[in-house]
C-alpha cells in the first residue's frame, strides 16, 4: 500500500473547486463544492513518511539527583557520618533531540537542572550517559554530548522558524509520561508569543498539537521533518498537569545559537545592543508616524554601545531587526541574541515619521564599569549584602536586564540584617535616604549615615516600597 508524502496529499484530499450553481429565477452566484478524493491513496492520507525521518532523532531523557536525608542538615551529623548516611535517588524524565551526528543534544535546562546522572535513550533504545556541554537558564535550553564511538546518529536538520506561518502544520515528538516515544498533530496556532513568562527569553511559537509533562525539550517539527522548535512548556490552569491544546515551543532560531559552539567547548556569550524602550501605545502611533501600533519606542541608550554607534537615538521607533518585525522589547530582545557578536544587523526604524535602516555591528556585554564587588558590613541593615557595581557583562551573568544599571545585590550572608530585612541577590539598590546610587562608594558613603534611614530597590520589573531602616 502506497502512502503518499504529507503535503501532495493534503492538497489532493482537502482541494476546494468553485464551481457556478444558478438558482431558478435569481442571478448566476458561485457556491462552493466539495470535491471527494479521487483515488485510494488520497484516502490513505499519512504523516509516516515525516515522522520515519525525524523520530529516530529525538530521544528520552532520564537524570538522577542524589538527595541527601534530613539530618545529614546538620553539620554535627554530617561530620561523623556523612559516608554512612542512607541516600535516596530523584528520577525525572524528559525528551531531546540530536542535532549533529557527532552525538550533540539539546533539551530544556529544567529537565536537566541539579542532576548528578543523566542518561540519553535512543528511539532504538541503547542508553547512554550524557554530560553537559552547556546550561543556559535565561533560554531554558541545555546541550548534552553522547558518545556513541565512530557511529553517526541520526539527527534533525535546523529549518527557519521565521518562515513558519500561522496555520502550518506541525508533529511534536518527545516522551508524555514516561509512556515511550510518542507523536501528536497539530498546526501553529500563533507565533511570536511574548507574553508568556516561561524564560527571559519570551518569544515562543504556539501550538495546539498535544504536549504533556515528559515532551519538555522534544522536538517540534514541519511536514518537512526538520526541527522548528524545542517543546518547552504546556498552559495549565489546574494541577491536573494535561494539556490544553496550548503548548509553548522555542523557536530553532534561538536554539540554534544556544547550540553553535557547544561542541567545541566555547563559552556562550550573547551580543548587547544597548537600547532599551517600549511597546508604541495605540493613541501614539499616528503622532510617530506609524500607521498601526507596532515596535519598540526608544527611551534611553546606553553610552558606547552599538545602538548609541549606529545613531539610534531618544524617541526613534525600532521596527525590526534584519527586516523581522518586532512588537515590543522582548521581541527585540529575541532578534538581537539569536544573532552572533561581532555580526553587523540592519536595524529598522522610524524617525520624524521618515522610515529609516542602520546598521548595527554586535558587540559582547562590557564590564564597564568595574564591578568592585563589595561585602557591606558593620551595624546598619544592609549588613551581610555583598554589592557591585551593574555592568552589562555583569547583568548577563545575573539573568537581569542588559540595560540596567546602578549597584546590585551578588549575595546575601545567611542570617545578616540584610537576610533578614530581605534584600535578595538580584536586588538593584537605587537610593538610601536622599542619595541615588550610582556605584559602590555611593552606597558605602550612604550606609554611614546615621538610622534611621529609608531605602529603595528595584527587584525585577517592580520598585518595591520604601523601606525604612532602622
Amino acid at each position: 500500500m502506497q502512502r503518499l508524502a504529507p503535503i501532495a496529499a493534503l492538497a489532493a484530499s482537502l482541494l476546494l473547486t468553485w464551481a457556478p450553481v444558478v438558482p431558478a429565477g435569481a442571478q448566476q452566484q458561485a457556491q462552493p463544492q466539495r470535491v471527494v478524493p479521487q483515488s485510494r491513496q488520497e484516502i490513505q492520507l499519512s504523516f509516516a513518511p515525516v515522522v520515519r525521518r525525524a523520530a529516530p532523532a529525538v530521544v528520552n531523557i532520564y537524570t538522577g539527583r542524589n538527595i541527601a536525608p534530613w539530618m545529614m542538615a546538620d553539620p554535627g551529623f554530617r561530620q561523623f557520618f556523612a559516608d554512612q548516611a542512607p541516600r535516596r535517588v530523584q528520577n525525572s524524565l524528559g525528551s531531546g533531540v540530536i542535532v549533529d551526528t557527532s552525538g550533540i543534544v539539546v533539551t530544556n535546562n529544567h529537565v536537566i537542572a541539579r542532576a548528578d546522572e543523566i542518561k540519553v535513550i535512543l528511539a532504538d533504545r541503547r542508553e547512554f550517559a550524557a554530560k553537559v556541554l552547556r546550561a543556559d537558564e535565561r533560554t531554558d535550553l541545555a546541550v548534552l554530548k553522547i558518545d556513541a564511538g565512530p557511529e553517526r546518529l541520526p539527527a534533525l536538520a535546523f529549518a527557519d522558524s521565521d518562515e513558519l506561518e500561522v496555520g502550518d502544520v506541525v508533529l511534536a515528538i518527545g516522551n508524555p509520561f514516561g509512556v515511550g516515544q510518542t507523536v501528536t498533530l497539530g498546526i501553529v496556532s500563533a507565533l511570536a508569543r511574548t507574553k508568556v513568562g516561561i524564560t527571559d527569553y519570551r518569544f515562543f511559537i504556539q501550538t495546539d498539537a498535544a504536549i504533556n509533562p515528559g515532551n519538555s525539550g522534544g522536538a517540534l517539527v514541519g511536514i518537512d521533518g526538520r526541527l522548528v522548535g524545542i517543546n518547552t512548556a504546556i498552559y495549565n490552569r489546574d494541577s491536573g498537569g494535561g494539556s490544553l491544546g496550548i503548548g509553548f515551543a522555542i523557536p530553532s532560531t534561538m536554539v540554534r545559537a544556544v547550540v553553535s559552539g557547544a561542541g567545541a567547548g566555547q563559552k556562550l556569550v550573547r551580543p548587547w545592543f544597548g537600547a532599551q524602550g517600549d511597546s508604541v501605545p495605540a493613541e501614539r502611533a499616528a503622532a510617530l508616524g506609524l500607521s498601526r501600533p507596532i515596535g519598540v519606542l526608544v527611551r534611553d541608550v546606553h553610552e558606547g554601545s552599538p545602538a548609541e554607534r549606529a545613531g539610534i537615538r531618544r524617541g526613534d521607533v525600532l521596527l525590526g531587526v534584519e527586516g523581522r518585525e518586532v512588537q515590543d522589547m522582548e521581541a527585540l530582545r529575541f532578534r538581537i541574541a539569536t544573532h552572533a557578536v561581532g555580526q553587523t544587523v540592519a536595524i529598522g526604524l522610524v524617525r520624524d515619521g521618515r522610515e529609516i535602516r542602520v546598521p548595527a555591528t554586535l558587540v559582547a556585554p562590557p564590564e564597564v564599569p568595574p564591578r568592585d564587588t563589595t561585602e557591606l558590613r558593620g551595624r546598619h541593615p544592609l549588613s551581610g549584602a555583598v554589592v557591585a557595581n551593574l555592568s552589562p557583562a555583569l547583568a548577563d551573568e545575573l539573568m537581569l536586564d542588559f540595560e540596567a544599571r546602578g549597584v546590585v545585590v551578588v549575595e546575601v550572608v545567611r542570617e545578616t540584617p540584610a537576610h533578614r530585612l530581605g534584600v535578595q541577590p538580584g536586588d538593584v539598590l537605587l537610593r538610601i535616604g536622599e542619595r541615588e546610587l550610582r556605584s559602590t562608594d555611593d552606597v558605602r558613603r550612604a550606609i554611614a549615615a546615621p538610622l534611621p534611614w529609608r531605602m529603595q530597590l528595584r527587584r525585577g520589573e517592580r520598585v518595591l516600597p520604601t523601606i525604612v531602616a532602622r
